[in-house]
């Protein structure tokens, strides 16, 4: 089956994953870890994105991120991979990839997921059974919205400042939301969107947003297609 193309659609936000090849290990030490961070915050400054959330994992890792413009996204990503693959390789003494293949992404719609794939990246170390709470793992933007830490490479959504009036309103909110969590649906939505590639959004979204774009944005429905009279493709 021929991959998916890329959607690109600048001003809108991408759930990004990307792991390693064959499930391996991307990050072996606190110091990789420093380095992937610090090259993703000079990329995104550099291509124009955006960088609202993100979570290493040992294998993996997610970020939520609005590109400025249509390219803005992938190059920033073939930035980020081709020198942290560098850094990688030469302290472990390696050679060839590292990287499970290209990196995968979903455009999310504002309104009805930001929030929730935030809260989704947050917990992916508790559901991984790597801490009890998502502020007691470093390698996440949790502690920056909690209240807890400062980080410059992160930038807050529109939506995170409607949370409250005031930096102490907005932490002790996002708080609030991480712990009650998501449901079912959303999570298996936000995991789902990702690893295929399809727009996450709510019908009404997806059809408005499919008149900017040649490119399908779901699956279609199972079933023999609708006949078209124009034969267009």
């Amino acid at each position: 089956m021929a991959r998916l193309a890329r959607l690109a659609v600048p001003g809108h936000p991408y759930h990004v994953l990307q792991r390693g090849n064959n499930r391996q290990p991307i990050f072996s030490t606190a110091t990789d870890r420093e380095v992937f961070l610090d090259l993703l915050a000079q990329a995104a400054l550099k291509f124009g994105v955006a960088l609202h959330a993100y979570v290493l994992m040992d294998n993996h890792f997610h970020l939520l991120a609005t590109p400025r413009f249509a390219d803005s996204l992938p190059r920033m990503m073939q930035a980020v991979g081709r020198n942290y693959v560098r850094h990688f390789n030469d302290c472990q003494g390696r050679s060839g990839t590292l990287w499970e293949g290209r990196y995968r992404s979903a455009l999310i719609q504002t309104d009805r997921y930001l929030l929730a794939c935030m809260v989704y990246i947050d917990l992916n170390p508790v559901r991984s059974g790597l801490v009890s709470l998502a502020r007691d793992y470093a390698w996440s933007s949790h502690r920056h919205y909690a209240g807890l830490d400062t980080n410059k490479a992160v930038t807050a959504h529109p939506l995170i400042w409607q949370l409250g009036n005031t930096p102490f309103a907005r932490e002790s909110a996002y708080r609030e939301l991480v712990q009650l969590g998501i449901t079912t649906h959303q999570q298996t939505a936000l995991t789902q969107s990702v690893l295929s590639g399809w727009t996450l959004g709510d019908p009404n979204f997806v059809a408005a947003l499919q008149k900017t774009t040649g490119r399908r944005l779901s699956r279609l429905l199972p079933g023999r297609p609708v006949a078209s009279k124009t034969h267009s493709v």
